[in-house]
């Protein structure tokens, strides 16, 4: 909030969208008060995730436009850029993958390969879990996209290949790296099908690890 105080003068103030016009007489002084309104509105990001989900749920996702997003959102299209580069973007903010790699990156040093990639799908499904009915309406999206399905396959090879890199980080051999890497991923990916489905209850951790004793029961045959 702020005073202005002005002899003889008309002022045009702008702040963002909004603009306040100030009159002062011939004479007289005049307090004008503004109370400054921004565009800015809280949880930002999140608010555009939900709008464009719902819109292409509703239209499809080729048939959804930024601005439809943006207005639904109560917000501008040049805040939608502020958080996402496109539509894509939206589907595949990549928040999941980034909690992957740094829990694994950080696991303590005394864990093995495995017990590192289970941490990093447990810090991974805590994630999850608090944001469940959003990812069912994600997943039914890129069910019903083609260019989306292909692009969830990549960030799957890209999840793998980053996972492999943090191990080796870790100093465990390339070949181990890739074969734990490749082993988190499909277990991911096993536990995240079970997990959208809307008749299953288990959160992701559960369901990761019964996921895993199935995994060791195959290995050990």
């Amino acid at each position: 909030m702020e005073q202005i105080t002005s002899t003889r003068w008309r002022e045009r103030i702008e702040v963002m969208s909004v603009t306040v016009v100030a009159y002062h007489a011939m004479t007289a002084t005049v307090v004008t008060t503004i109370i400054f309104m921004a565009r800015w509105q809280p949880d930002a990001r999140g608010r555009l995730r939900q709008a464009a989900l719902e819109l292409y749920g509703e239209h499809g996702f080729d048939q959804t436009t930024v601005a439809q997003i943006a207005e639904r959102a109560g917000l501008t299209e040049r805040t939608f850029y502020r958080h996402f580069a496109d539509k894509r973007e939206v589907v595949f903010s990549g928040e999941v993958q980034r909690v992957l790699v740094s829990t694994l990156a950080d696991a303590p040093a005394s864990m093995t390969a495995i017990e590192a990639v289970t941490a990093a799908l447990d810090a991974a499904g805590a994630v999850l879990d608090e944001r469940r009915d959003m990812t069912r309406r994600r997943q039914a999206v890129i069910a019903a996209n083609p260019g989306l399905q292909e692009r969830e396959q990549i960030k799957y090879a890209t999840l793998a290949a980053d996972l492999a890199e943090a191990l080796r980080g870790r100093g465990v051999e390339p070949t181990p790296a890739h074969l734990a890497a490749d082993a988190g991923v499909a277990v991911f990916r096993a536990a995240f099908e079970r997990w959208i489905d809307e008749h299953e209850h288990r959160d992701f951790g559960r369901i990761v690890r019964d996921t895993l004793d199935e995994l060791a029961a195959v290995i050990s045959g």
